[in-house]
């Protein structure tokens, strides 16, 4: 419906300035509560090789050892979530294993794509190969045979599932922008390309919380840390809590690289990944702010970033050789009578 026209124009301009009043508004901010699902289903989002999976597969592990019943899916298309929960093995993918089952005329069942180890069940959605597909179509594909094989009545404490945070594609924001998790924790390191990326998620859970969905963060892993606090610098500026922080540890890459567990409670690591698992589970979903390019850079020694360089603008000259600039111009200009 168009504004009404008054014949008095002290009256439109009035009428626009209250529009424009109105439209600067912020939105309210959205409350902050805590997970009220008997099932907490977390996300948990990072750069590529950040160490996500070994994350998820200690932290699963030491909360199946605390009494909690825990599944743990992989949604990246590597499908090596699971690899260092079944000592290096490759799990059935959910994609692949629905594919084969489709051409033999079968269903997929439940023991063709879940397994288990002392107390946590595991599976991978898994992806298309390499130049033959779109990963973010086969996650939503992924979860829709979740759906068929029952996901939304199965009886867990935690659902932990494990996405890569490099990818923006809706595929791999899909329990953010559908509510199908409650809370999404972010693993990064003292380095800007994997910041660059949990700060991008933050960006998404924003997004969808002003769109009215309910999805926080719960706050962050800081994997490889070697103390030099930038991660630390980052969760406080987009105010998020840290949830735990993992040492760079010859120990623990060599122990990871053997695909060994170490979040056992009577470890040498145990305390770590009891601490993770205790904050992970009292931690509300809280609303990021996320920050601005310049900002995130800022975080980090200008000699390191080269974050003091200054642009400089091109201009035609440059683009273009000396010949092309010289060029007379073919249009015909007719004197006016």
């Amino acid at each position: 419906m168009e504004p009404r026209i008054d014949a008095d124009p002290e009256s439109n301009e009035s009428y626009d300035a209250r529009l424009r009043a109105e439209a600067a508004q912020e939105p309210a901010p959205l409350p902050v509560s805590e997970a009220t699902k008997d099932t907490q289903v977390i996300a948990i989002y990072g750069k590529g090789g950040i160490g996500k999976s070994f994350t998820l597969a200690n932290l699963s592990y030491m909360l199946a050892q605390l009494g909690k019943k825990v599944l743990l899916i992989g949604c990246d298309p590597k499908s090596d979530t699971t690899s260092l929960l079944f000592g290096g093995r490759a799990c059935p993918t959910i994609i692949a294993t629905a594919s084969q089952k489709k051409e033999a005329g079968e269903e997929v069942a439940i023991g063709d794509v879940c397994f288990k180890r002392d107390g946590v069940f595991a599976m991978e959605l898994g992806g298309p190969e390499v130049g033959r597909g779109c990963g973010g179509r086969g996650i939503i594909h992924g979860f829709e045979i979740l759906e068929k094989l029952g996901f939304h009545e199965w009886d867990f404490d935690y659902v932990l599932l494990d996405f890569l945070g490099d990818v923006v594609c809706g595929g791999f924001g899909l329990p953010i922008a559908r509510d199908m998790c409650q809370k999404v924790v972010v693993v990064g390191s003292n380095d800007l390309q994997s910041l660059y990326v949990a700060n991008n998620v933050c960006s998404a859970v924003e997004y969808f919380r002003k769109l009215g969905g309910n999805v926080g963060v719960a706050g962050m892993v800081v994997n490889k840390d070697d103390g030099t606090g930038e991660a630390h610098a980052f969760a406080e500026r987009v105010g998020i809590p840290v949830l735990a922080a993992v040492p760079q540890h010859e120990d623990i890459r060599r122990k990871s690289a053997n695909y060994q567990i170490i979040g056992h409670p009577d470890g040498e690591w145990g305390p770590l990944f009891q601490e993770l698992a205790d904050n992970l589970c009292d931690a509300p979903p809280v609303q990021p702010a996320p920050l601005t390019q310049d900002d995130l850079i800022a975080l980090f020694d200008t000699e390191q970033t080269g974050g003091d360089f200054k642009l400089q603008p091109a201009t035609v000259e440059d683009m273009c050789a000396a010949s092309t600039l010289d060029k007379r111009s073919l249009e015909v200009i007719y004197d006016t009578v």
